[in-house]
């Protein structure tokens, strides 16, 4: 061998080992369900920049994830570096989480849907970035819509108008199960998401606004309220009082309902091979109360932040540029079926060969309302059960609504302070 040749290997030997020194390692938590994509994103990481993203699974039931939280964060532990977070997690965790802004380009974070960022960012601090976006849609039998010439309804009566009356002519027809809408009316987070999309599309606001002002009290959230109310036993059947995602989901899927009030993932669930309404399924925003307000459907996605404790600040925010930008984003959405939060991959053909509906919700991304975790911070569950409870109570009973939202704000005052 020359000489010339034994210099060239020490000298790529040299650099190999200079590049394996300068490899560093992170721990990051992801949710169970997409734990195989995380590591794919680890993998693509470690291709491009050398370094190391350990992928820790979270438990398959997510809320189970926050005391293993509370504890790493309260010991001020280093060991987690990147943490997998709901969009209702991020008030409670906010004073444990680093600040990303200028530790992520400007341009990537407004790549994203201004929603989705503004739900990350508190106290003037971008403590997550989104990983994927979730929204309550509408879905609706389009097959029947065509049947008896109906368009799209842009509001929440003209929905009623058009679900009453195509309920009534498919039970004339021999269908006695149809009913026009399906949603989720148990008491339970989901209620929340429900109601909160209904009075913040009747301009009645979100709880409690991000100044921490209660605002629920007001009449258009009576008569959003009011006009729910109306539905049970008319469009919507008595047991909705009852419903989750998954008992509502099972009305519409049997072919029993001709709107359903749900999250993206009904569109897969609908879409089974032998399913009873596959290729009859329409996607679109929620309607508005009134003229002139959003589609205001819950906000719902997830997000990474990265722990005030961790010694690599720097690389974990790197990381969740990276896992976070639009060629992870575009991996999930055509592998997973996760709705990008980057509005550009709204019009990329191979997202929309996936997720076809995406070209038409694109809006209902865009106008979402959030839930008031971000100010309420660890009061959130308390606030949320105490509203979701009221409104259970105010559909599901005689009560003055009116009155009963006067008296909810009163105990939303004393409950969020005791964050």
């Amino acid at each position: 061998m020359s000489i010339k040749s034994i210099a060239l290997g020490a000298t790529m030997f040299l650099t190999m080992m200079a590049g394996a020194a300068q490899a560093e390692s992170i721990s990051v938590f992801c949710g169970a369900t997409d734990y195989d994509l995380c590591v794919k994103a680890a993998d693509a990481w470690k291709a491009k920049t050398g370094n190391e993203a350990k992928i820790n699974k979270m438990p398959a039931l997510l809320d189970d994830a926050i005391p293993l939280y509370q504890q790493l964060l309260a010991a001020k532990s280093p060991d987690v570096d990147v943490l997998f977070l709901d969009v209702i997690w991020l008030g409670m965790f906010k004073n444990n989480l680093l600040d990303l802004k200028g530790k992520i380009p400007q341009a990537d974070i407004d790549a994203h849907f201004k929603s989705t960022v503004g739900a990350g960012e508190i106290n003037g601090e971008l403590i997550a970035m989104p990983a994927y976006m979730d929204v309550g849609l509408m879905f609706y039998r389009k097959d029947l819509l065509e049947k008896y010439g109906k368009p799209e309804p842009k509001t929440w009566d003209e929905l009623a108008a058009t679900a009453k009356e195509i309920q009534d002519k498919e039970r004339a027809a021999g269908n006695g199960d149809m009913w026009g809408y399906t949603w989720q009316a148990k008491s339970y987070e989901g209620l929340t998401c429900d109601a909160i999309e209904l009075i913040a599309s009747n301009g009645g606001g979100t709880i409690i606004s991000d100044d921490g002002k209660v605002t629920i009290d007001n009449p258009e959230a009576a008569e959003a309220i009011t006009r729910a109310k109306g539905w049970i036993g008319t469009i919507t059947p008595e047991g909705v009082l009852n419903y989750d995602e998954e008992a509502s989901r099972a009305v519409f899927e049997a072919g029993n309902s001709v709107f359903h009030r749900n999250w993206p993932y009904v569109w897969g669930t609908s879409q089974t091979a032998g399913g009873k309404i596959v290729g009859k399924v329409g996607m679109m925003p929620l309607p508005v109360g009134k003229e002139g307000q959003k589609s205001s459907g819950c906000l719902g996605p997830m997000y990474f932040g990265a722990s005030k404790y961790t010694t690599h600040p720097e690389l974990s925010a790197e990381f969740i540029a990276f896992i976070t930008g639009p060629e992870m984003q575009k991996m999930r959405a055509v592998e997973g079926a996760y709705s990008p939060s980057i509005s550009a991959l709204y019009s990329d053909p191979d997202v929309l060969a996936k997720l076809p509906f995406l070209k038409d919700t694109a809006p209902a991304f865009a106008d979402s309302a959030a839930r008031p975790s971000g100010y309420t911070g660890t009061s959130y569950n308390r606030v949320s059960q105490a509203f979701y409870r009221a409104v259970h109570d105010m559909l599901s009973g005689e009560a003055d609504v009116k009155a009963d939202l006067t008296s909810l704000a009163a105990k939303l005052e004393k409950l969020k302070e005791s964050r």
